[in-house]
């Protein structure tokens, strides 16, 4: 009785280590996914919301500390270009392209690092790689660029449309397509895709200066009907001021950037320094 009650003890404890250690395995294997979860949380919160430059300084620190880990190598690149460090990015995302997990999307974030550093070439040669059957927004829109680049008209409005399909907030594509044809002179085709890409995102001040200047590329030196601040309207008669006396109109100019600087809330330097040039000029 005694050696069956110690060996019934032997085997319960035995039993009860076993359960122990089990256990333990999967409250570890419950903690290891916790920690994916909360790291992969952090690492979207770092590339959308957080400072660019905490973001470089996240993404660099993890992967020093995990230098094979390719989705903290993408999420430097990211945060790079977030930074406007393009020339460190191309580097980043060179080392990623050429890893043997590099997917058509590396590729195509890659030549977008390269156009905004100016290597246009070299992006060219990334874009080439990826298959005609990696169909988005981002891709097309890089190649529209690129189309532009080397002045291959039909091709750039053939990916310009296509991109703008592809995607529910086309402003800043339709923006660069407007920009295209204001510098192939094609005022009237501008006009309308800078007034299309405002219509998207009224915020958008860069196409609402592009309207100004295809408008009076036209010789229409009235305002477009759009919604400004005070200071987009004292920077937009600034804008026009100086195409009216580009094409020779001065005395238009003059007015305008008068107009300009009673308009901006502050001082406008650049308005008051282009008048005193101009008055300058016409005194000698």
């Amino acid at each position: 009785m005694r050696l069956t009650y110690r060996a019934g003890m032997v085997c319960g404890l035995a039993l009860a280590l076993a359960g122990c250690q089990n256990s333990g395995g999967e409250v570890n294997r419950s903690m290891d996914a916790l920690n994916v979860i909360d790291e992969s949380n952090l690492n979207d919160i770092m590339l959308t919301a957080a400072d660019p430059d905490e973001a470089v300084a996240y993404f660099r620190r993890a992967t020093q500390e995990n230098p094979d880990r390719i989705d903290l190598q993408r999420g430097l690149g990211q945060s790079l270009i977030r930074a406007r460090r393009a020339t460190e990015a191309t580097v980043i995302w060179r080392d990623i392209v050429q890893s043997d997990e590099v997917t058509d999307q590396d590729r195509v974030d890659y030549a977008d690092a390269l156009i905004r550093a100016s290597e246009w070439e070299t992006a060219e040669e990334q874009l080439n790689l990826v298959p005609p059957t990696f169909e988005t927004y981002e891709r097309y829109r890089l190649e529209a660029m690129v189309a532009d680049s080397n002045q291959e008209w039909d091709r750039a409005d053939s990916f310009y449309e296509t991109a703008v399909g592809l995607t529910t907030r086309p402003a800043s594509v339709l923006n660069n397509w407007g920009y295209s044809k204001l510098s192939r002179g094609d005022f009237e085709a501008a006009e309308r895709l800078f007034t299309e890409s405002i219509t998207y995102n009224p915020e958008l001040f860069t196409a609402k200066n592009n309207l100004v200047l295809a408008r009076a590329a036209q010789g229409d030196f009235n305002l477009p009907l759009v919604r400004t601040t005070q200071v987009e309207r004292a920077q937009l008669l600034h804008t026009m001021a100086l195409a009216a006396i580009r094409q020779g109109e001065v005395d238009l100019g003059r007015g305008l950037l008068a107009e300009a600087i009673d308009t901006h809330p502050q001082h406008f330097d650049a308005a008051v320094r282009a008048l005193r040039a101009l008055d300058t000029e016409v005194r000698n």
